[in-house]
This record gives C-alpha cells, sequence and structure tokens, in this order.
C-alpha cells in the first residue's frame, strides 16, 4: 500500500486506539449524545436511524450492541479459562477495561441469562467477527502475538462492528493497493466495503490500519 498524496506517511505506528479510533466508537455507538434527541445529518436533518444514512448492514443496527437505559453498551464476555495462564488473562482484562475511560463501551463478564457475549480464547493467529453475532462468538487471541494492547484493542473493535481502515468506502482516495504484491489467495483481505465513515477522515495511524 502507498498513502496518497505524501508516500512518506508511515502506516499503523500507533501501538494502542488513537484519537480517531475513539472518536468514530462515540460515534458509531452514539456515547455522548442525548438519547431523546434526533440523530442529525448536514448539521439539520434529523434521521430516525442509521439505516437512513448507511448502507452497511452491519452497522445500520443489526450487529451493534444494545445500549443500556443508563447511556452505556454493555457487552458481556467470558474467557476460556484453560487457554490462558492469569499473568496472560491480566492483560486481556486490561485491554478490555482501556474502553471504559474512553467510551460508553463497558465489557463485563458473562452471567448466565446473557443472549450474546464474546468468547476470548486462544486459537490459532487473532481474529474476529465484526459486530454482534450472536451467543459465544469466538474472539481469539493467540498466545503467540496477540497478548499485546494494539492487538487486543484491533480485535475488539472488529467485534464492535469496525472493518480495517484499508477497506473503508473512501480508501481509493487515500491509498493505492499494489497488487501485483499482495499474495493471490490475500487479495480478498484487501476488498472495499460499503462503510459509514462517521464524517471521520481517513487514519493512516489508525489501530485498524494495516501496515505496508
Amino acid at each position: 500500500m502507498i498513502p496518497i498524496p505524501n508516500s512518506n506517511v508511515q502506516f499503523a505506528t500507533a501501538t494502542q486506539m488513537g484519537k480517531s479510533d475513539i472518536d468514530r466508537l462515540n460515534r458509531l455507538y452514539k456515547c455522548f449524545r442525548d438519547f431523546d434527541e434526533p440523530e442529525l445529518i448536514e448539521g439539520d436533518i434529523a434521521v430516525e436511524s442509521e439505516a437512513e444514512k448507511n448502507a452497511d448492514p452491519c452497522t445500520a443496527g443489526r450487529c451493534l450492541w444494545e445500549k443500556s437505559t443508563d447511556g452505556m453498551v454493555y457487552v458481556p464476555y467470558s474467557i476460556k479459562n484453560d487457554s490462558y495462564s492469569p499473568r496472560e488473562k491480566a492483560i486481556i482484562e486490561r485491554g478490555l477495561e482501556s474502553f471504559s475511560a474512553l467510551s460508553c463501551i463497558r465489557f463485563t463478564p458473562y452471567r448466565d441469562g446473557d443472549k450474546h457475549w464474546i468468547s476470548i480464547q486462544s486459537n490459532t493467529g487473532c481474529y474476529s467477527f465484526v459486530g454482534r453475532r450472536g451467543p459465544g462468538q469466538k474472539l481469539s487471541l493467540g498466545r503467540r502475538g496477540c497478548l499485546y494492547m494494539k492487538a487486543i484493542q484491533h480485535e475488539l473493535l472488529h467485534s464492535l462492528g469496525y472493518h480495517h481502515e484499508q477497506a473503508r468506502s473512501d480508501r481509493d482516495d487515500h491509498i493505492q493497493i499494489i497488487w501485483e504484491n499482495v499474495i493471490e489467495n490475500k487479495k480478498a483481505n484487501f476488498g472495499k466495503k460499503n462503510t459509514n465513515n462517521l464524517d471521520t477522515s481517513y487514519d493512516y495511524n489508525s489501530i485498524m490500519q494495516y501496515v505496508k
């Protein structure tokens, strides 16, 4: 990938969520908005739902985690006990807790009766589904290579509804994919999505951005 127009811009140098990552999360979940007021677009046009301004079938609401009446978004999780040592579990919990000070997201331990939750386990590599997908949806944080803040926050952002930065609908205005350098069976990783960019600019340093 080559950044446009300045080829000297560095990709993905952040070690944890940056301002734009946090801003988008708060916009997506309307963390700091009066819930009795309608959403406004273009400054003064009210809309009743995300679907009216967003073509992405996921972030239009279907895969968003539900907001509580207190304004918080509680996302239940479980950590597979036989996957991690106590030290490794503590690292994951710090990553989960990092969202609380920055947004209305609250990752909470799974309780009987929760309909949807994230099951964190050490499988092969780091991966997550995008958004809320059902009971016990897998989020893999492999013990080898995934237990550091950037990787944990990256996968959790996927579980909250985010795609990679280079998958943004406006990415061609900001980066150039050098397709001849992409392995054939990896080209699908560089496809574009019909994303809701939440009126935010492209962030080369987002933790959701691939390195060059």
